[in-house]
């Protein structure tokens, strides 16, 4: 046995290239690719229906109007000129005059027209008719494993 050691240590130790004493080999790699496709499916069918109804109402809405209201004032007083209108606070006065013959012809103030604006609210219900329109959604589905989403 002695000789087969020392036969074994005239081996070279160093490492071999591999690329020399390799053969070539093919190897073939394989890869799996997922085909994708998406289609329509009806999973359901949505029914709406509209209804439109009519209902009479009583309204109340106030409604404002103005009203002039005139008040004579006899004055009965001589002038020498036509007096002008004028405002006083919420009246307005404006002078009426008329010509008189006497012996001498004088400019009399007969009255004064005094007028004030008043607003006045009333109220007057009518009755019209409203309408309203009403939608129902009914869903039905044929594929029981749907989900009804609202989008």
């Amino acid at each position: 046995m002695p000789n087969n050691i020392i036969e074994n240590s005239n081996v070279n130790t160093e490492p071999v290239n591999t690329a020399q004493t390799e053969t070539n080999a093919v190897f073939p790699v394989i890869q799996e690719e997922a085909v994708i496709d998406k289609r329509v499916v009806e999973t359901g069918k949505v029914t709406i229906t509209k209804k439109i109804s009519e209902h009479e109402e009583i309204v109340d809405v106030p409604l404002f109007q103005e009203k002039v209201e005139v008040e004579r004032v006899p004055i009965n007083q001589v002038v020498q000129e036509r007096p002008l209108s004028r405002q006083d606070g919420e009246t307005m006065i404006i002078p009426v005059v008329q010509e008189q013959v006497f012996y001498q012809k004088r400019l009399v103030l007969i009255e004064e027209l005094h007028v004030r604006k008043q607003v006045v609210e009333t109220h007057q219900p009518q009755k019209i008719t409203l309408v309203k329109e009403e939608v129902e959604i009914k869903r039905s589905a044929e594929n029981e494993n749907s989900v009804d989403k609202a989008y």
